[in-house]
């Protein structure tokens, strides 16, 4: 019970930590063993990547203190969701969360990509023209901002613990980053990982400007979710190293790598 309570009352902290460190770990990797040689400025694109991501975050932090945490806190106070009615064990509580969250995730990525208004948002992430480590992160604040209503809705239907909720959220970000790391794996890791977890290659398909691979391989961290539904695909038509990372019709530089522009992008004709 006391480390619980010291993870949320530094979960802010215990989230900065771990993302930063896991940034800087596969941005080393990825100089050590890259899978593809890159065919934009790895400055600028890291510059502006990095830089929406800490506007999203201040943005986040300044209209929506609470999140996710504070909702499962206020619906844990107020006796709110299913495992309230439900006398299960704390540790399959969590896990249980943990399996549905990322289920949701799961299906909200891929209606993403169906919705013509929703995947002008999502978009911004998939017009990045090389995919590495700070790939990631680069969303939309307004796609941030329907993320987080729906996990929102989620924990309060379910009443899901404010443990399950941290590691949830730390988990994501974590196999964000490791999933669109530009690092090479062994063939026969990688084969093995993907099991359990969403690996490099298995993720860089989705970022073919293929659209049937674009539309494929949807999971964040569990690759169970793609095998089940239907959305799994093995290997990139073209082999990893000749398939083309984007989409069609946006390769200027300017409109695809600029923080302005990205935060522009929905709302102007391209």
């Amino acid at each position: 019970m006391e480390f619980q309570q010291w993870l949320v009352a530094n979960e802010p902290l215990v989230r900065l930590s771990i993302f930063v460190s896991i940034l800087l770990y596969m941005m080393i990797l990825e100089v050590l063993a890259p899978k593809r040689a890159l065919t934009q400025s790895k400055p600028y694109r890291w510059l502006n990547n990095i830089s929406l991501v800490v506007f999203n975050t201040l943005l986040m932090r300044l209209l929506l203190p609470f999140a996710t945490v504070g909702v499962a806190i206020y619906a844990k106070d107020k006796g709110l969701g299913l495992f309230t009615l439900i006398d299960w064990p704390f540790w399959i509580e969590v896990v249980l969360s943990i399996l549905i969250l990322d289920c949701i995730i799961y299906w909200q990525h891929r209606i993403f990509h169906k919705v013509p208004v929703l995947w002008k948002l999502h978009r911004v992430h998939h017009i990045d023209q090389d995919i590495d480590v700070t790939t990631g992160s680069r969303f939309h604040p307004v796609e941030i901002f329907l993320s987080l209503f729906i996990k929102f809705s989620i924990v309060l239907l379910l009443g899901v613990p404010v443990v399950a909720v941290i590691l949830f959220e730390v988990l994501l970000n974590a196999t964000a980053m490791f999933n669109h790391s530009n690092i090479a794996l062994p063939k026969t890791l990688d084969r093995f990982i993907r099991y359990f977890l969403v690996t490099p290659d298995m993720h860089r398909v989705h970022h073919s400007n293929i659209k049937a691979e674009t539309n494929s391989n949807y999971g964040f961290n569990i690759p169970l979710w793609d095998r089940i539904f239907n959305s799994y695909k093995d290997q990139p038509k073209l082999g990893h190293q000749d398939m083309v990372i984007g989409v069609d019709g946006f390769t200027d530089t300017v409109k695809t790598q600029n923080v302005l522009k990205l935060l522009k992008h929905p709302f102007v004709s391209n």
